[in-house]
């Protein structure tokens, strides 16, 4: 065979783990990955800045389930898409940085854009490695594959000197392994003893409630979840990319009730849900101090931590329901009709003391009002990306995500910015389905230069940006020190980079802004002017979050 550089070796290797899109910001040291990937049918993707590039990498693991890929430069393109790989890492999306390098016959004279990447890279990746032969990298980009997906999943870096990527190899001597054959995809049962205690104390519960999150969506256990829930008869709620895992129109899901529903409750079932600062690590007043709880993970070192576990069961989410739901077949369990309806009721109460706002007419208009008019509007399976703070809580509890992988959000890190690159990644993955984006201004300053190259690569998302003017609902008496923004018409900086604008100040404005701009065909920003100050204050204890 003949003899193929580096950077074709790296395209060939994506090639065959299935990777359709690239997304790059161009810079020497990547060239060759670059060019290789066009000639090899991977579409490139050229981004405004490596932290959108890795944001969609991101995206594209959050819809689709499968490995996204990103390639940045040396030095400065390493260090910018950093913040992109510590949000997957704490979100467990599964991804892969290809990073250029400075050649190895240059290491440590001071080439240009010289860093040690391995170094910083290794705190927020599984897995980061230097490769120093050419006739390896397809080898390592398998490595890599199987580490971003192995257990819990996430970020993976791979740094490519560039000497490495132009060296030739003879491919008949190259190592090429076989997806499909060099990673299991077995998934880990739970522990049977531990399986058939979470049963027995599910079975006498009379108030159980079920908690799930990221994991459930990537063990593609969504069908199995809904099992569980109806089998138990006890309400569930859904966080991270767990939403959407159960419809938001079933009779079991819930919103606005987590905090009396888990205060209540005498077994808690924590699934793929972190006990974190979402969670008041685990301790009253939202959880019952009597009541027993019940964790299930993946990953083994979030099994207890926060507070001490009752039935802590280490497994695939998918096969744990799957042993749990066999143990309890046959079992007489406790009436849960009266439960459920007391949930429902702290529901219905909260939704209620919402619906002035919901409703709301007030110029400058109330978020809830501006959000409510987004949900009355989009299809069912439309896809949801949120980015910024408030504004993203408010639509977690407003707009309705009814299948896996439809709810795209900032995650634990609270990382602003992720928007664009979610939401292209996103509508690339689905191009038939609506792709709404939810910004605050303050977030859409951070990456809205992508609306370029959405506009370059014929990607239409659309961006409804909630615009109060500031970082955070600034309120009466407060100077608010360092989070003034501007009076910005951030639809008209889309429609100079060749989008669709629109500009809303009053409530009826944003059905017909919204028929427009997805009727465009084009990237879009409809840029609502949302009240400021005391819309935010009276709803602030309503929403349900510890």
């Amino acid at each position: 065979m003949a003899e193929v550089d580096g950077g074709t070796l790296v395209a060939k290797a994506l090639k065959a783990e299935g990777v359709k899109y690239l997304f790059v910001l161009w810079g020497f040291h990547i060239v060759p990955v670059i060019e290789a990937c066009e000639r090899e049918g991977i579409r490139v993707i050229d981004t405004r800045h490596e932290q959108a590039a890795g944001h969609a990498a991101e995206g594209w693991a959050k819809v689709t389930g499968q490995t996204g890929v990103a390639a940045v430069t040396a030095g400065p393109g390493v260090t910018d898409v950093v913040t992109a790989v510590a949000n997957a890492f704490q979100a467990g999306s599964p991804m892969l940085v290809i990073g250029g390098r400075s050649p190895v016959n240059s290491f440590d004279k001071g080439t240009l854009q010289e860093l040690d990447h391995i170094q910083f890279m290794n705190p927020i990746t599984k897995w980061s490695r230097t490769v120093f032969e050419a006739k390896r990298l397809p080898e390592y980009v398998s490595v890599a594959y199987r580490n971003a997906l192995a257990g819990r999943p996430g970020p993976v870096f791979l740094e490519c000197p560039l000497d490495i990527l132009w060296s030739m190899a003879d491919e008949s001597q190259v190592f090429f392994p076989e997806p499909a054959k060099s990673r299991s995809t077995s998934a880990t049962p739970g522990n049977p003893e531990l399986v058939k205690a979470a049963a027995k104390l599910l079975a006498y519960a009379r108030r159980p409630v079920i908690v799930a999150g990221s994991t459930v969506y990537w063990s593609r256990a969504s069908q199995e979840l809904q099992q569980f829930t109806e089998a138990l008869d006890a309400p569930v709620f859904l966080n991270g990319m767990g939403r959407g895992c159960i419809p938001a129109d079933h009779s079991q899901f819930f919103v606005y009730s987590r905090r009396f529903a888990l205060s209540q409750a005498d077994v808690a079932v924590l699934m793929g849900t972190e006990i974190d600062f979402r969670m008041n690590y685990g301790a009253p007043p939202l959880f019952n101090p009597e009541g027993k709880v019940i964790q299930i993970d993946i990953d083994p070192t979030e099994i207890g931590h926060n507070r001490n576990i009752d039935v802590g069961i280490v497994g695939d989410a998918r096969e744990v329901l799957l042993q749990i739901m066999a143990e309890l077949e046959g079992k007489k369990m406790s009436r849960r009709t009266a439960w459920l309806e007391k949930v429902r009721a702290s529901e219905m109460e909260k939704l209620k003391s919402l619906e002035p706002f919901l409703n709301s007419d007030a110029v400058p208009i109330h978020p809830l009002r501006m959000l409510k008019e987004v949900a009355d509007f989009l299809d069912r399976d439309a896809i949801i990306v949120g980015d910024g703070g408030d504004i993203v809580s408010y639509a977690a509890q407003v707009l309705k995500t009814h299948y896996p992988g439809h709810w795209l959000d900032t995650g634990k890190l609270g990382c602003l910015g992720v928007g664009t690159g979610f939401a292209m990644a996103a509508k690339l993955a689905k191009p038939d389905k609506q792709v709404l984006l939810v910004n605050g201004d303050g977030a859409f300053g951070l990456n809205g230069m992508e609306f370029d190259t959405m506009v370059r690569h014929k990607i239409p998302a659309v961006s409804v940006i909630g615009n109060n003017r500031a970082w955070m609902p600034i309120t009466e008496g407060d100077p608010g020190l360092a989070r003034h923004l501007g009076w910005a018409r951030y639809d008209k900086m889309v429609e100079a980079m060749g989008g669709h604008g629109e500009f809303v100040e009053r409530p009826k404005q944003i059905r017909p802004a919204l028929e427009r701009a997805f009727a465009s065909g084009l990237p879009a920003a409809v840029n609502v002017m949302i009240d400021q100050t005391k819309a935010y204050l009276h709803v602030t204890s309503t929403l349900g979050a510890p």
